[in-house]
């Protein structure tokens, strides 16, 4: 036979193969289709597209023991507890060493209220795997509804000591303010100055420690935290402000100029600029505290009082007299500052010094309507 015959079988048999078409997937490879689908709509957000998709799933393989952690997880994000509980429960029945979701039926059983079953999940996840920092927070949770603090604290530091880095110092935090609350002051910083020993350099844990450092009278310090703290927030202008006002307290103008300075290039605010001014008249520099006086009205809000009352003394320093006491003037007869005493007070002595008799007694009696029992009204 000639090489052209016995090819010619081979190229039939080949084209024979060729009007099969190609192979469907079968209902496994279906499936799997669908979890991945429903596990991206999931992470999306798109839930009621990923119920879609695990339903379809579920047609196709009903017995999949992925399915009901994976339904749970969807009702749970839906805030559908009862459904995520039926759910991770049969998933435990399928995976009982899965410590997820003990996990989920811990905090499922936790926001409904049923405190004993949620504690007992909670420690079976713990028991699979003791550094599920999800499990630990929510066993903190359950101490402090119960008003036990020593474990609640415990629980709280040993999350924060295995959770991801982004989410230590919330927890470390939590911990610190329940320290504070209790007036356990030296524990908080002791705490706090330990774990950003060990790098946990967060800002709003430098912060915490600086105020701890200032309620400790440790000022070079606590200096010290608010800056690395202000470094690592560019938008917030107030801890270079508390740099600035603890350099001044420990005589070092320079240092806090140079702290304003930056606060001022974070946002233009009328309270620096008054800090500015003081620091200027305190150096004899009356001219350059007089430009930062007129930055200070151009920038001022009216909304925040503090900066309002700081700008009126300012004014009272420069002479303008008149013009602070119309800011003291509408500042007190606002009804939300109608039990300030200190406020009113100040109103009425700057009143009875410029003989101002009307104001003086609006601002006095604004005082005896509070329920503040003086010896004499200015």
């Amino acid at each position: 036979m000639s090489s052209r015959w016995r090819v010619l079988p081979l190229v039939l048999l080949l084209c024979a193969a060729c009007d099969d078409g190609p192979k469907m997937p079968g209902p496994k490879e279906q499936a799997e289709g669908y979890y991945i689908k429903g596990n991206a709509e999931y992470l999306q957000g798109n839930f009621d597209e990923a119920l879609k998709s695990f339903d379809t799933m579920k047609t196709l393989q009903p017995e999949d023991p992925r399915l009901p952690a994976a339904l749970g997880e969807v009702y749970l994000s839906m805030g559908r507890l009862n459904d995520a509980l039926a759910q991770f429960e049969l998933a435990l029945k399928n995976d009982p060493k899965r410590s997820t979701n003990w996990s989920r039926v811990g905090f499922i059983h936790a926001q409904l209220g049923h405190v004993d079953e949620a504690q007992s999940a909670l420690r079976k996840a713990l028991a699979l795997y003791p550094r599920d920092y999800n499990a630990l927070e929510q066993l903190a949770e359950l101490h402090l509804k119960r008003g036990e603090k020593e474990p609640a604290l415990k629980h709280l530091l040993l999350a924060a000591d295995v959770s991801p880095d982004a989410l230590k110092a919330g927890l470390v935090m939590r911990a610190v303010d329940l320290l504070t609350t209790e007036g356990r002051h030296a524990e908080a910083l002791q705490l706090l100055t330990d774990v950003i020993a060990k790098g946990l350099r967060d800002p709003q844990l430098l912060t915490a420690q600086g105020d701890e450092l200032v309620r400790a009278g440790q000022l070079p310090g606590a200096a010290a935290a608010y800056r690395e703290a202000a470094s690592k927030s560019p938008r917030d202008p107030t801890l270079w402000e508390l740099v600035g006002e603890i350099s001044m307290k420990l005589d070092k103008p320079g240092d806090a100029q140079a702290a304003y300075r930056e606060s001022l290039r974070v946002k233009d605010r009328a309270i620096i600029h008054v800090a500015l001014a003081r620091l200027h008249l305190g150096r004899g520099e009356r001219e350059a505290a007089e430009q930062e006086l007129n930055k200070a009205l151009e920038t001022v809000s009216g909304s925040d009082v503090r900066e309002m009352t700081e700008l009126a003394e300012l004014l009272v320093a420069f002479g303008r007299k008149p013009d602070a006491l119309r800011i003291f003037s509408s500042l007190s007869a606002e009804p939300d500052h109608a039990k300030d005493v200190a406020l009113q007070l100040r109103t009425a002595t700057l009143a009875r010094e410029l003989k101002q008799e009307g104001m003086v007694a609006s601002a006095c009696e604004r005082i005896a309507q509070s329920g503040t029992k003086l010896k004499k009204c200015p």
